[in-house]
């Protein structure tokens, strides 16, 4: 599983779509970080009613984190797509199956090579904004629960853009539906935002990244995270279960 998961990140490493992706994205959360902290300083000049006013951890780092998580939305699925359909498309899957991995490892491994791969943005983003306490006291439990948000949202795009890519052995074809069915995740709640009782709204990628987004830590969201993304590897490795046992 760990060589797995150490092959997939080298080679993302190694490929110039990939450091595209991640220079792109720096510079996006750079300049969303710099907005910020100039918007932070024209309030704090008095440019802004008081009773608008918030902290600079608050002001600064909901700029970032939410821009964040719909950059993600479009990075991923490039990212994702080719995992398993490059396999497929290049005819190296008899070639997996083969090997003395169990098809667990190999979903599972390259489950971990992506997500740390892009945790290297997410840890980019806490760095960043932690410098901020060089010259004001920042709240760093707000950095700290907003980071875990990011990571578990990142998390259950990746699980969902594996399992695409098991689907198919068009990357291109993967990554389309994973951006399709994320962008329809995360939206949702927007949708049934006046009826609580509404039980899709429980499937919305943002309602349960609010509560992070917020500051807070709840289990119940950190648990929604978790079981997508268990729920999705475990569809991806039943799929190629299934592939392996046809032959």
């Amino acid at each position: 599983m760990l060589n797995i998961a150490r092959k997939e990140l080298q080679s993302m490493f190694a490929s110039p779509m990939g450091w595209i992706i991640l220079a792109v994205i720096a510079a996006m959360f750079g300049n969303y970080f710099s907005n910020g902290v100039n918007d932070y300083l024209a309030v704090a000049s008095g440019a802004i009613r008081p009773a608008e006013r918030f902290g600079i951890t608050q002001s600064v780092s909901q700029s970032v984190y939410g821009s964040a998580s719909f950059i993600m939305l479009f990075a991923v699925p490039l990212l994702s797509m080719r995992l398993i359909a490059e396999e497929r498309r290049s005819q190296t899957m008899p070639f997996l199956f083969s090997s003395p991995l169990s098809i667990t490892d190999i979903v599972v491994g390259k489950f971990l090579g992506l997500l740390a791969f892009l945790s290297t943005l997410i840890l980019y983003i806490g760095l960043m904004l932690s410098t901020l306490n060089l010259w004001s006291d920042i709240d760093f439990g707000y950095i700290v629960a907003n980071t875990i948000g990011l990571f578990l949202l990142v998390g259950s795009f990746c699980a969902l853009g594996i399992y695409f890519s098991s689907l198919t052995s068009q990357p291109i074809i993967a990554g389309i539906l994973s951006f399709i069915f994320s962008f329809i995740l995360m939206i949702l709640g927007r949708f049934v935002a006046n009826d609580p009782s509404n039980i899709a709204g429980q499937f919305s990628f943002s309602t349960h990244f609010q509560s992070f987004a917020s500051g807070l830590i709840d289990t119940a969201d950190l648990a929604f995270f978790v079981l997508f993304i268990v729920t999705f590897l475990t569809l991806t490795i039943r799929r190629l279960d299934a592939d392996r046992l046809r032959g």
